[in-house]
């Protein structure tokens, strides 16, 4: 699976630094990794959870602790199989995303 680094990620999702910063702060599920200089690295999963916590917040104008929830609520959904095959089809939309943007 693709991995992103901030830079990466901040082109992508069009925020700034300290934007993805503050995100990563206040989301416990989003949990990038550090290589060994000490950058993030942010997996395809963080990536999916930021695409959307960012149209939580920006297209349905949620507070951040409403759109934690709403992850969570997300992340918690009953039918298990319907989630896994939306997650299939965010990571391949993500995979062109990328190759778009670059």
């Amino acid at each position: 699976m693709a991995s992103f680094t901030s830079p990466e990620a901040e082109h992508i999702l069009g925020i700034k630094n300290s934007v993805l910063r503050y995100w990563v702060d206040e989301m416990p599920l989003i949990q990038p990794k550090k290589d060994l200089s000490g950058r993030r690295i942010f997996s395809g999963r963080d990536m999916r959870l930021l695409l959307r916590l960012k149209h939580l917040l920006y297209e349905r104008h949620l507070s951040i602790d409403g759109a934690r929830k709403q992850l969570e609520t997300d992340l918690s959904s009953k039918n298990q199989d319907l989630r896994a095959e939306l997650d299939a089809v965010r990571s391949e939309l993500l995979d062109l995303l990328v190759q778009v943007k670059n």
